[in-house]
């Protein structure tokens, strides 16, 4: 008894570790309902062979929808362990290894360079943060769709006000 109590104990505390980590370094897990990704998607025009980046890709859903729907191929970043062991699992048991690629780290020092599409859900502040280096590394029509949070000084070519979702274009 002691074993799974022990167990339940350190499972429960790693689960919060992760919870603090990764909302002070970006934003807490929040799943987006499939209606609200179909929509992201859709509204960033996303064409076969493109590459969609996913940061802070959670469980990797919205990967597995590019991947899928639209023939794109697909990168996540992940900092939290156990979305991104979970994330993993997904892409392998759906046989989308050689279309999905997930990176374990920090999207502030992940290469955005080769991304036709960005995906975010992050707060305010890591937008206001990120806004520069989107700037600096993605070509030049290259299309960020954000999630509820905004991207102020990037040009904005579509908004959903019901969804809050945020197409900008790099210029």
């Amino acid at each position: 008894m002691n074993i799974v109590i022990s167990a339940l104990f350190f499972l429960i505390m790693v689960f919060l570790i992760s919870l603090i980590w990764t909302n002070t370094h970006g934003a807490p897990w929040v799943p987006t309902s499939r209606e609200v990704i179909n929509t992201m998607l859709t509204m960033a025009e996303i064409k076969p062979g493109e590459i969609v980046y996913d940061l802070g890709s959670g469980d990797g859903r919205v990967l597995i929808a590019a991947v899928r729907r639209f023939g794109a191929r697909a990168v996540g970043v992940e900092m939290d362990v156990s979305r991104f062991l979970w994330s993993i699992a997904a892409v392998t048991l759906l046989g989308l290894g050689k279309q999905v690629r997930v990176i374990r780290g920090d999207f502030f020092k992940v290469d955005l360079s080769e991304a036709d599409v960005v995906f975010t859900y992050l707060l305010q502040n890591t937008n206001d943060r990120l806004k520069d280096k989107l700037r600096k590394e993605l070509r030049p029509g290259t299309r960020v769709v954000s999630n509820t949070f905004t991207f102020l000084g990037l040009p904005l070519v579509r908004n959903d006000d019901e969804l809050k979702l945020f197409l900008y274009r790099i210029t």
